[in-house]
């Protein structure tokens, strides 16, 4: 396997069979990869009680907020990874890649200092629980401290999926999951580590995802293959890269800023109804791999195929993913609802009895009210990837600004002094939903965003 390529050309054959050969391996990769978390939330939640377990349950935003940014920028240059591979602009592939690469590690750098100074400031502006407070400082800082290692994997994972190879991603995440879960029980379970523990197991396992993927990217034979000493920014192509990445960027932080807004809210109910909302989310993560595994594998396919002129086929391609997103997504949500309760129960065991019913009761709760909404997720994902995969991220931007950070925040401003209920919060996520879609479907069947896209073709850099 040393020196075996995966790339796949996405312009030629079964559009069903690609889409799904594909998006098969970045499922699992993605369900090997929520066990960074999970398996933090698990067996703190297990080991330390609820308040431990709020602190790590409740990181998912503020993570996301933090590097969401420059995971959105990797999706832009993976799309312009998978524009010049589908036109066989080998020459531009190179640059594309090595240049991704020197902005990961700046990115990677930068954020690692924001994080660990900011960290308390941010948490305090939450309206963390003063209970929970010193455990999320402490989880937040060793996370942050080693974060450019999740920042490298995400920029190289995003090189293999833009030249169709979505499985040596998932032979990584394998291993350093694995090695996620062994380090959480020696460090949380043995050593008695606490929530640091948990943190040092995520930072280690990420390291060594991060390593094993550059290290198979200077090993590739293809044009995709990295080499150290050609790591550096190129004007022109950092500039096609941040005019599709910086719209994916903003959107995700955006986005992450109006949910931490919703978690700052949740906060002020308490540590219960953070730990069952924290336990939700982790469930809703893996719930959703499906939908998000299609999504990528929309893009790359609309990418590369619209690189290679193949207009009517990429159309295809996007009305069977929109299609199957929708399908799953909803199947999914459906028996989330209805096996809710005893999801959460695997959360949380230790503590007073009491506490943990009221943490089942509330996140059960939270979760009933948005599971049944899943396909409007759906649908509102798979159109952004479809217009990404396009080279038109502002558009999803502008909609997901919109609905998902200006309305949700004016919608829980407004409502919960008047609705001061948990169940006021959760419905915030499925209004704006239904608000987004109505607005992609509009822009989909109006706009002729397929030969827009063609009007635009990869150029030579310089």
């Amino acid at each position: 396997m040393a020196n075996q390529s995966h790339a796949a050309n996405m312009t030629q054959g079964s559009i069903w069979k690609l889409m799904v050969r594909f998006a098969i391996p970045i499922f699992l990769g993605n369900l090997f990869q929520q066990f960074y978390n999970v398996a933090d939330t698990f067996i703190v939640g297990n080991v330390l009680g609820t308040e431990a377990m709020a602190a790590v349950g409740s990181s998912g935003n503020l993570i996301f907020m933090l590097i969401g940014f420059f995971q959105g920028v990797f999706v832009g240059a993976g799309v312009v990874v998978s524009r010049f591979w589908g036109a066989r602009d080998h020459e531009n592939v190179s640059i594309a890649v090595h240049t991704s690469v020197a902005f990961a590690i700046v990115a990677g750098l930068v954020l690692t200092l924001v994080g660990v100074l900011l960290t308390p400031t941010i948490l305090d502006w939450m309206h963390t629980p003063a209970d929970v407070l010193p455990n999320s400082i402490e989880y937040f800082r060793v996370y942050f401290g080693g974060v450019i290692f999740a920042v490298l994997y995400n920029a190289v994972n995003g090189i293999f999926q833009a030249v169709g190879d979505s499985r040596h991603p998932l032979y990584f995440l394998i291993i350093s999951a694995m090695l996620n879960v062994a380090l959480d029980l020696l460090f949380v379970g043995v050593l008695g580590m606490g929530v640091g523990g948990a943190a040092f197991a995520t930072v280690i396992s990420q390291a060594v995802s991060a390593f094993l993927g550059l290290r198979k990217l200077m090993k590739a034979t293809e044009s995709y293959r990295l080499i150290p000493r050609k790591i550096r920014f190129n004007g022109r192509m950092l500039q096609k890269v941040l005019y599709i990445g910086i719209p994916s960027g903003l959107q995700n932080a955006v986005i992450a800023l109006a949910n931490v807004v919703v978690q700052t809210n949740i906060n002020d109910f308490g540590a219960l109804a953070q730990a069952g909302c924290g336990a939700y989310s982790k469930i809703e993560g893996f719930g959703f791999l499906p939908i998000t595994s299609f999504t990528l594998a929309l893009t790359t396919f609309i990418g590369q195929n619209l690189g290679a002129q193949e207009y009517e086929r990429a159309k295809k391609g996007a009305r069977f993913g929109l299609i199957a997103c929708v399908s799953i997504a909803e199947a999914i949500g459906l028996a989330i609802y209805a096996f809710i309760p005893a999801l959460i129960a695997m959360f949380i065991q230790s503590g007073d009895a009491a506490q943990v019913q009221e943490v089942i009761r509330l996140g059960t709760m939270h979760a009933r009210i948005m599971t049944p909404f899943y396909f409007l997720l759906a649908l509102s994902n798979a159109m952004a990837a479809v217009l990404r995969g396009a080279g038109r991220s502002i558009v999803p931007m502008i909609v997901m600004l919109c609905c998902w950070c200006v309305f949700r925040v004016t919608y829980i401003t407004i409502a919960v002094p008047i609705w001061p209920e948990l169940t006021t919060i959760s419905w915030a996520y499925p209004i704006t939903w239904g608000l987004s879609s109505i607005i992609f479907l509009i822009y989909y069947n109006v706009v002729d965003w397929v030969h827009a896209y063609g009007r635009s073709k990869p150029r030579k850099m310089a």
